[in-house]
């Protein structure tokens, strides 16, 4: 069995079993980590967790964040910055950087907001990687768990060590209350 097979039967026992309703929003993340050299075959394969999702009466959504930079880039109210920020990127700036975590929690938030029934429902979370050099998911999760009432599970391409997540196995690693859920053998936690 191959580790994206692996990683979506992990991801299976995670959701047959029940879910506690009564847990901190942080608790309702799942982190499926995989190889960031399996980030191509993984996108081919979202279709296989989708399928397992339904299959175990759960509902299923999804974000793509691969294109947040860039949408948010050329929307109409940074039109005249995209210009400045390829002329010159160091121009960046916290406040911008800002401006482009605000729009990426929105999007969660929208998501979250339109889901009915959204405690049996997975809202899938890919792409994360497109992030890598201007958001922190470690960032952008606390403004959004407390907002959760099923389960938000990021694809995370990186590695997960010693309680740690690191991104693209590029940054420091940092700690969350998330349930990983890897492509080795584990012990199911409840959650």
């Amino acid at each position: 069995m191959n580790r994206i097979d692996l990683l979506r039967r992990n991801y299976q026992r995670f959701l047959e079993t029940s879910w506690d309703r009564n847990v901190s929003g942080a608790q309702r993340v799942w982190l499926a980590v995989y190889e960031k050299e399996d980030e191509r075959k993984m996108r081919l394969r979202l279709g296989l967790f989708e399928e397992t999702t339904l299959h175990a009466g759960r509902k299923w959504q999804t974000i793509d964040l691969t294109h947040s930079f860039a949408d948010w880039m050329y929307s109409s109210d940074n039109l005249d910055y995209a210009e400045s920020y390829f002329e010159s990127p160091e121009s960046l700036d916290n406040a911008k950087l800002g401006e482009f975590m605000e729009s990426v929690v929105g999007q969660i938030r929208s998501a979250l907001a339109a889901m009915p029934n959204s405690e049996d429902t997975v809202l899938a979370l890919h792409g994360v990687g497109g992030l890598f050099g201007f958001l922190k998911i470690s960032e952008i999760l606390p403004k959004v768990e407390g907002e959760l009432r099923g389960r938000l599970l990021v694809f995370f391409p990186g590695v997960y060590e010693q309680n740690n997540y690191r991104l693209l196995d590029a940054r420091d690693g940092w700690n969350y209350l998330a349930y990983p859920i890897t492509s080795s053998d584990m012990e199911l936690r409840q959650s």
